[in-house]
């Protein structure tokens, strides 16, 4: 397995090279996740005087709420039993909406958002992918309300979905895919796996007031700039990249109402890091990419970091070498069986 896994790292680095990030910002530790409870941190958001803490999995609804400290505060839950719940978000009404769309066997035939109010109540909203199954691991939730799914791709074109009309609920209601973005590999240090986990999405972010959004990986973080509240149109812009070195099984990101990015990994014992004034970098971001047209919606493909993804042809030389990670080693990530 390590063999195979130093393999594609390898090929990923000549055919992409390491995505370069302008001056790094500064990293800091604001606390330390100490409660076993939290051993799987996936979703994260911030209202400014508390944290918002979801685990990867498990057998009911359970959001944690934190102070600045780490130290759990209280607890939101519901009996509800989620499938794989993998990110968080918040709407400026106080609710928080759970993304349970975690696939790795690729078999779900309809994923769900959770919309869970401040007093504990779960409102389901079934969805369907107009295309086959997908692991998603990413939840935006633009200035409007409306989210947006980003799928988690070994080979680092990541897709993006939205409903196609209101949520039902139960639902299900039809998803569209309205575009794509590649991430090109890294040379940051974490994750579980490598340069590979430099191109895995595994969660994203937006800001309060819906003017920046963020996707990250097991090991960097992209701002967005969002002018106008087009959120496709940011994505196909030229991101900011902070690396965000170290981290065990970096899962979860946040902004706070002033814009400091939040991150977090998986597993007891593992701090929250700060990046103070990341927002306000966004405004680095360059013009929209020209990109090239996504097949079947007329949306553009983005490039996430300075290189332009995985070449098709190589990409497609090296799929075997790819799907044997996928297949021996990726699905150990998670202890939970699907």
């Amino acid at each position: 397995m390590r063999w195979v896994v130093a393999f594609a790292a390898v090929v990923l680095a000549v055919l992409t090279g390491p995505a370069s990030a302008s001056a790094a910002p500064a990293v800091e530790t604001l606390c330390t996740v100490k409660d076993s409870r939290i051993g799987e941190l996936s979703g994260l958001v911030s209202d400014g005087e508390h944290l918002y803490a979801m685990n990867d999995g498990g057998t009911k609804i359970q959001v944690f709420v934190l102070g600045r400290d780490c130290k759990v505060q209280k607890v939101i839950t519901d009996r509800t039993d989620p499938f794989d719940p993998e990110d968080l978000a918040r709407t400026p009404d106080g609710r928080l909406w759970l993304s349970d769309t975690g696939d790795n066997n690729k078999a779900r035939l309809t994923v769900a958002l959770e919309e869970l109010s401040p007093d504990g109540k779960v409102t389901m909203h079934r969805l369907t992918y107009p295309d086959g199954q997908h692991d998603t691991e990413a939840l935006i939730m633009d200035k409007s309300g409306t989210p947006y799914l980003i799928t988690k791709d070994i080979l680092g074109e990541a897709k993006v979905y939205r409903p196609s009309g209101p949520l039902a609920s139960p639902g299900p209601t039809n998803l569209e895919k309205v575009g794509s973005l590649k991430i090109s590999a890294t040379d940051t240090q974490g994750g579980p796996v490598g340069s590979i986990g430099s191109v895995l999405v595994t969660g994203g972010a937006s800001t309060a007031d819906g003017s920046v959004v963020a996707l990250r990986t097991y090991t960097d973080a992209y701002l967005y700039a969002v002018p106008d509240g087009d959120v496709m149109a940011a994505l196909q812009r030229t991101p900011v990249r902070i690396p965000l070195p170290g981290e065990k099984q970096g899962e979860a990101i946040a902004f706070d109402p002033d814009g400091t990015l939040l991150s977090g990994s998986e597993g007891t014992g593992q701090p929250l890091r700060v990046v103070r004034g990341a927002a306000a970098l966004a405004a680095q971001s360059g013009a929209p990419a020209e990109g090239k047209s996504s097949a079947g919606t007329g949306a553009s493909s983005g490039s996430a970091g300075d290189g332009a993804g995985l070449p098709v042809l190589p990409a497609a030389g090296i799929t075997l070498a790819l799907v044997g990670i996928g297949w021996f080693g990726f699905r150990r990530l998670r202890r939970r069986t699907h």
